[in-house]
């Protein structure tokens, strides 16, 4: 499975975004997770917000099984099971 990774753009950072995927990543190992690209298709994408506005466009990517979003690092187990779900 891949996973579109787009990240918003950092003005109000409240966790380490960075640190949030590499943790998700640690845990789901059978998921290749690649910074999103329009016109590619994904089979999920996850928008990694850095506070609760969670402000970062996603709709200008294709995705087969949705939209996962986080803005906080209390999501990371959230979506951990959301994506063990759609594996």
């Amino acid at each position: 499975m891949k996973c579109g990774v787009r990240f918003c753009g950092g003005c109000n950072p409240r966790y380490n975004r960075r640190a949030a995927l590499e943790e998700i990543k640690a845990r789901v190992t059978d998921v290749n997770f690649v910074n999103a690209v329009e016109g590619i298709p994904h089979d999920l994408l996850l928008v990694i917000g850095g506070c609760t506005n969670c402000c970062a466009s996603y709709e200008q990517f294709d995705t087969k099984n949705g939209v996962l979003k986080m803005w906080d690092k209390t999501h990371i187990e959230r979506i951990y099971d959301e994506i063990q779900k759609k594996i």
